[in-house]
């Protein structure tokens, strides 16, 4: 099965990205202290929110776990955690 382009469709990479950065901002986390929290490299953190880089999907979990939400909220374009 072919997937078709579409000019809406957002990369799950941004989405990831937007998540990640906004869940360690409400948190008021520097990027050193969630990698310390997380067990990575602060330079790691950076791409990540960039999106200059994917995470594992072992990676996924491990933030969400930081956070406390589930990992599959991670990727979705409005996560359970903003909707309130």
């Amino acid at each position: 099965m072919r997937l078709l382009y579409t000019p809406h469709r957002v990369n799950i990479r941004t989405i990831f990205a937007q998540n990640l950065r906004r869940l360690r901002a409400e948190r008021e986390l520097s990027q050193d202290r969630l990698a310390q929290r997380v067990g990575m490299d602060r330079t790691y953190v950076s791409q990540l929110e960039r999106g200059m880089c994917g995470a594992t999907i072992d990676m996924v979990a491990k933030l969400a776990d930081a956070f406390g939400v589930e990992p599959a909220s991670m990727l979705e374009r409005k996560p359970y955690w903003l909707k309130k």
